[in-house]
């Protein structure tokens, strides 16, 4: 099984790169299409679910091959959904307090709060490269919170909402992991999305945030959101994740946030402070470092990539 397995995930040339390479680059746009909204950071979460949603709910028609899913299983994939939604509102909001490049690449911290709560709450004590990473990614936070707090930026709360959906990531990552080995892709994704679409649409209105869509910009930021970065972009992290080794992927998910950076300041005017260039560098290098013997899957931002194990056990 071992070597037919790798003759399989290397056996498609260049076209996992590709896939690689623009999953990533709609990734790197979403905190532009969110600047690019005039409406909450948790409203444009709203839609940037929905949109997707709507597109994948009809699949369940042409995936009847699927075994049905046990009451628990949708237990654990709705308590997913609530904390990816919770991902997305802290995400999208901070992004619209603090720098796109800030969010981005304080958001990356995802493997860091996930080797934490495994080791806290399933005893796996983390290597050596996790506690330097760790350090690494702290430091490289602090510097980057400083320089905002220094500049009366919010003081610092678009950083600290960028740092809790890291966390909110990390714990849905978690909730769900062992329910992608045994569930379909498309089975496994549409009660994801509907769960996370209805959390988001309670999270609204009782927050009071008005989803109405004002004309201009607005609309084509949110079909961004959610045809490019979310559908789109994920799309095609799962058909690369699928056929690339874990080392090759691991790095070049971390192009995401300097990505991000450099965009924002061609298209938002955001500089690129040596503040925001050193933190950042940091805790690329510290995230890069925890992360190096975790699988692929759990650097992603999003939940589309989250059933590449199942969709290979299918199609062995």
């Amino acid at each position: 099984m071992a070597p037919a397995a790798t003759h399989t995930r290397n056996s498609h040339g260049l076209w996992p790169y590709l896939a690689l390479t623009a999953g990533i680059l709609c990734i790197s746009w979403s905190a532009i299409f969110v600047r690019w909204t005039d409406i909450p950071g948790v409203a444009s979460a709203f839609y940037r679910v929905l949109i997707p949603a709507v597109i994948l709910l009809p699949t369940a028609l042409f995936d009847r091959r699927s075994p049905g899913i046990h009451l628990r299983t949708l237990g654990i994939i709705a308590i997913g959904g609530f904390f990816f939604a919770a991902d997305l509102a802290l995400y999208n909001t901070a992004i619209l307090r603090t720098s796109a490049a800030n969010a981005t690449l304080l958001g990356n911290n995802t493997p860091i709060v996930v080797g934490l709560l495994t080791w806290l709450v399933f005893g796996r004590r983390p290597k050596p490269a996790f506690w330097i990473g760790l350090v690494l990614a702290l430091a490289g936070a602090l510097v980057i919170v400083w320089s905002d707090v220094a500049r009366h930026v919010q003081l610092g709360s678009g950083d600290l909402m960028s740092l809790g959906a890291a966390a909110c990531f990390a714990v849905y990552l978690m909730a769900t992991e062992r329910v992608r080995g045994t569930t379909g892709t498309l089975a496994f994704l549409r009660p994801a999305m509907i769960a996370s679409v209805v959390f988001l649409l309670a999270m609204n209105l009782m927050m009071g945030v008005s989803l109405a869509i004002p004309a201009g910009r607005t609309i084509g930021g949110l079909l961004g959101l959610g045809l490019v970065s979310q559908l789109g972009g994920y799309l095609a992290l799962t058909y690369a994740l699928g056929h690339l080794p874990a080392t090759v992927t691991s790095v070049s998910l971390l192009v995401q946030g300097p990505l991000t950076a450099i965009l924002a300041a061609w298209l938002l005017g955001e500089p690129l402070t040596g503040a925001l260039i050193l933190g950042g560098a940091l805790v690329l290098l510290g995230v890069g470092l925890a992360n190096r013997d975790r699988p692929p899957a759990e650097e992603v931002n999003a939940t589309l990539c989250e059933a590449v194990e199942s969709e290979e056990m299918e199609t062995v």
